[in-house]
């Protein structure tokens, strides 16, 4: 079989890379719901991991504030849904309240700008890198997310 010219070649390359870059869109997976008004949806894609068992997602919404010395908090739920014929879960934190913070005197009355998370149930998930962890949550509240991992060091109790 003889070689392909060089212009069929990078429009086969290029024809591969867009079919890939399109198969990951959140639409080819399943139809999850449209955002409401007032709010986004966000969405996580996982890299595989082996044995994803010892993996958890911790997901860390929450705003940027202007604090000072104490430590500052929102309050919420984050609520796992269903999506119908489909049984994938999605999440939505409908109402944020707060701040709420300790009451310490700060010493040098400086504030800056933080990362305030909401603090609540439900922020811990699964790691499943098979679907993406889709969220939707108020249009003022931004998702970051850690991963936490396993120690493969497994301790034995004592009987006492």
């Amino acid at each position: 079989m003889g070689a392909l010219p060089l212009n069929r070649t990078v429009g086969l390359i290029i024809a591969v890379f867009s079919s890939v870059a399109h198969a990951a869109t959140l639409e080819d997976v399943a139809p999850y719901p449209k955002p409401e008004s007032g709010f986004t949806r966000q969405v996580i894609h996982l890299a595989p991991q082996q044995q994803e068992e010892g993996y958890e997602i911790e997901i860390l919404a929450g705003k940027t504030l202007t604090v000072d010395c104490n430590r500052q908090r929102l309050g919420g739920m984050l609520e796992e849904k269903n999506l119908e014929g489909w049984g994938y879960p999605y999440y939505r934190l409908e109402n944020v309240i707060g701040p709420m913070s300790t009451r310490m005197a700060c010493p040098d009355g400086k504030s800056k700008k933080d990362f305030v998370p909401v603090v609540g149930d439900g922020f811990k998930l699964r790691y499943n890198s098979k679907l993406p962890i889709v969220l939707y949550v108020p249009k003022d509240v931004e998702v970051r997310y850690r991963i936490w991992s396993a120690s493969s060091r497994i301790e034995k109790a004592v009987q006492e």
